[in-house]
């Protein structure tokens, strides 16, 4: 959604073997609209996007950024569940296979 000024609601999937961030149309559908590999990327907590003051999303959005240096942005539903997911994804990009 960052580089367009809309945000889609997606279903993620941790993996850690392989070590990958799946995502899914969240109506459906076996197979995953696409995948970030985590091995060896750096995942933050993000405080604000320049566009983001049209939407609620303070202290719930964080950055995930690949070996391949490509950024993503994610918002998280809570300021906990966000916690959460950061920890996770360090964890699968440091051990995740």
């Amino acid at each position: 959604g960052h580089r367009r000024k809309n945000w889609k609601v997606r279903k993620f999937v941790l993996r850690d073997d392989p070590a990958y961030l799946h995502y899914y149309d969240p109506a459906g559908g076996e197979e995953p609209l696409g995948a970030i590999h985590l091995r060896g990327c750096v995942v933050t907590a993000v405080e604000g996007l320049p566009d983001s003051k049209k939407y609620d999303v303070e202290n719930i959005l964080f950055e995930i950024i690949t070996a391949n240096d490509i950024h993503y942005y994610l918002q998280a539903a809570s300021s906990t569940e966000r916690t959460e997911w950061i920890k996770a994804i360090q964890t699968v990009s440091r051990t995740g296979k």
